[in-house]
């Protein structure tokens, strides 16, 4: 999972869990469905039919079956259906008093969504992961831009509360917020980081090695490492972990030009306990981003004990203090020299450093709310 994944999931998990009552908003092809515990449910353990369509599906999605498969199944789960302008109509039937809406993870962020739910009497919460796309467009698929814009200018129009990340995250939010006339009230929760049990790899890391995890995107910076790779006489082992993403042809038909018996290994469909396992005799997680919301893949090496060579860049400052070096994204002469001192040397023990955890997140955030 990306790391909006990962916050979503742990939202639903800790819903699921609660004594209050709670539904899940989900957007289909032609309006809502709302679910009720048991849906949520089914949907948090997979328990979703998504092997048999249906008319709407058909309609909707034709281009796209295995969508319309995995909506269908949904919509078999939803204790209520409706179209975007009714949505308000159906949760004031629905939920009692006083309910509040909280949205994790961008989708919905829509005025005619947010004006809905505040139509219905609930409360909008909205967490914002990062504004990358406005500060950043370069890194962000063209076509993505201005709808990110339109979410945010929705979100500082109708949200009652913005959680966010960290505080480098709330300046820069903050800050886009006040261009668009108003800047909601806010509360700065660390997201936690949920460290997965080693499990045994498909394969043995080559030792010294190191790791760069993460999506294969612009904004992750994996040409700077290739390029030191390329530059190394006798280089250490890469591995690169995560899935490919947008915009980065170049240094995708750079990794699958690479020939066999290279230094650099592209690794996919890794287990969380898989990536425990290789995080944790690494000699050190690379991680020369150019722009960061949070950054979860440095804290977790962070908690493993493993050594984080990082960007200068505020939020790992901030998330990471000491425990981190810093070297400039553009710097690849500093990344090399770094590199290779570090894998001349036995993996140091180093004193795991504490992540922030969901259980202190929430209890931030549900006292707010």
């Amino acid at each position: 999972m990306t790391g909006v994944d990962r916050v979503e999931f742990a939202y639903l998990d800790h819903f699921i869990g609660l004594a209050d009552p709670v539904f899940g908003l989900v957007r289909s092809a032609i309006g809502y469905l709302v679910l009720d515990r048991s849906g949520m449910e089914a949907l948090r353990d997979g328990r979703v039919n998504i092997l048999r369509n249906d008319v709407i599906g058909r309609v909707a999605h034709r281009h796209d079956p295995i969508r319309a498969m995995a909506e269908a199944g949904v919509r078999r789960l939803a204790i209520a259906r409706c179209r975007r302008g009714k949505l308000a109509k159906v949760l004031s039937r629905l939920l009692p008093s006083q309910s509040v809406y909280f949205n994790t993870g961008h989708a919905n962020l829509d005025q005619i969504c947010l004006q809905q739910v505040k139509d219905a009497g609930l409360k909008v919460v909205v967490l914002v992961h990062d504004t990358i796309p406005l500060d950043h467009p370069q890194f962000a698929r063209p076509d993505t831009v201005e709808p990110f814009r339109r979410k945010m200018q929705a979100v500082s129009r109708d949200a009652d509360l913005v959680i966010h990340s960290c505080n480098d995250v709330r300046s820069k939010t903050e800050a886009v917020f006040a261009q668009m006339g108003r800047v909601p009230a806010a509360v700065v929760a660390n997201l936690g980081v949920t460290i997965a049990a080693a499990a045994p790899l498909s394969f043995q890391p080559v030792a010294p090695y190191f790791v760069i995890l993460g999506t294969i995107e612009p904004r992750k910076n994996h040409a700077l490492l290739l390029d030191v790779w390329e530059s190394l006489t006798n280089p250490p082992q890469l591995y690169i972990v995560g899935g490919r993403g947008w915009s980065n042809e170049v240094v995708t038909a750079r990794i699958d030009a690479l020939p066999q018996g290279s230094s650099i290994k592209e690794i996919n469909g890794l287990s969380d306990g898989g990536v425990s396992t290789l995080l944790q005799g690494a000699q050190a997680l690379l991680f020369p981003s150019f722009a960061e919301g949070y950054g979860y893949p440095a804290l977790e090496a962070a908690a493993h004990g493993t050594a984080v060579v990082a960007s200068n860049l505020k939020v790992f400052h901030e998330l990471l203090g000491d425990f981190a070096v810093y070297l400039e994204p553009s710097d690849s002469y500093s990344w090399l020299e770094t590199i290779v001192q570090l894998a001349a040397k036995v993996p140091p023990t180093r004193d795991p450093k504490v992540p922030p955890t969901w259980a202190g997140h929430f209890n931030l955030v549900l006292t707010r709310t």
